[in-house]
């Protein structure tokens, strides 16, 4: 596709399409909200290979916030950046919403 049949089919999509998560790298297990999410489907994009997916969000996330991209396990290491972030505190649902309520920092893992 050329880069003129690119834009073209940019202006078509619209802001309808923009993505409502970024994802960092392939094989992360969590997306970034760059804008206020609501339940439902949403657009996904690597930024490491521009490949887009569609995600299906349980619950409202806030921009900036974490949503699981896979089911996790309790104890599982949560990858972001291709590195582990966190732990999960309890079994997390893909679609569901990651912040500190479900994840503690692995570097901090034995704090309270």
């Amino acid at each position: 596709m050329s880069q003129a049949d690119s834009q073209a089919l940019e202006e078509r999509r619209g802001a309808s399409a923009a993505p409502g998560f970024l994802i960092h790298n392939e094989g992360d297990h969590v997306a970034v909200a760059v804008q206020d999410v609501q339940p439902g489907r949403h657009l996904a994009v690597y930024m490491d290979s521009e490949r887009e997916i569609t995600i299906s969000v349980l619950e409202a996330i806030p921009l900036g916030h974490k949503v699981a991209l896979s089911d996790l396990d309790e104890g599982q290491a949560v990858i972001e950046y291709g590195l582990p972030i966190g732990l999960a505190r309890r079994p997390i649902q893909a679609g569901q919403h990651v912040h500190t309520h479900n994840i503690r920092s692995a570097r901090w893992q034995n704090s309270i």
